[in-house]
């Protein structure tokens, strides 16, 4: 039995989200062909992430000369490791967000902070930064209103570049993408565009 951790960074509901419908559609499959996985799903704007602020840097510090965290301090950072370990402990891990001016939402920058750890999730050694992590299947669901993967816009995208960068820099190489794109673009076109990627998701649940 595999453990799959979902990771949601959409505030809106599935109805009105190609990405978690696709994601949706992913996971209805996925559970079909693996009945007895675990599936844990992680909705970023619904529990929250700290963001790494005064508190997060301040316990940090006190962690390394031995001093003593205030009780604020100890939640943040509590947080965090919890949030480390979950994502560590997974056997497989499904990101779905948009793209919102050519980056991901807050909540998942924050919660990319949250497992990009040294001396977890990487360490620093005199050939430079090496990965911790054992390799596991990653997987991105991502809508984009416009079209990032050629054109005019091509080199804009700092979503999925960036979260295989952040999985290959933590020792994840299994790293795929699927992304519907140009939905507001070409809005009477959508459902079309959407229902082709959609069939590329559920394809991958067979084999994930």
């Amino acid at each position: 039995m595999s453990t799959v951790l979902v990771v949601k960074a959409n505030p809106k509901e599935t109805e009105h989200s190609f990405s978690l419908r696709l994601t949706e559609s992913f996971l209805n499959e996925y559970k079909q062909v693996n009945p007895n996985d675990e599936v844990i799903e992680l909705d970023l704007y619904k529990q929250g992430v700290p963001f790494i602020d005064a508190d997060v840097l301040s316990a940090w510090g006190k962690f390394a000369a031995g001093g003593e965290l205030t009780a604020t301090e100890l939640e943040k950072v509590g947080k965090i490791d919890a949030l480390t370990e979950q994502f560590i402990a997974a056997d497989k891990v499904v990101f779905e967000a948009p793209m919102w001016n050519f980056s991901f939402p807050p909540f998942l920058k924050a919660y990319i902070d949250t497992i990009s750890i040294a001396g977890k999730t990487f360490k620093y050694t005199e050939h430079g930064p090496v990965g911790l992590l054992d390799d596991k299947p990653v997987v991105l669901f991502e809508a984009r209103g416009g079209v990032y993967s050629e054109g005019p816009a091509k080199g804009l995208d700092h979503t999925e570049s960036y979260l295989r960068t952040v999985m290959n820099f933590v020792g994840i190489e299994s790293f795929k993408a699927i992304v519907a794109e140009g939905m507001a673009q070409a809005p009477e076109q959508a459902e079309e565009i959407y229902t082709e990627v959609e069939k590329q998701a559920v394809e991958l649940a067979k084999t994930f």
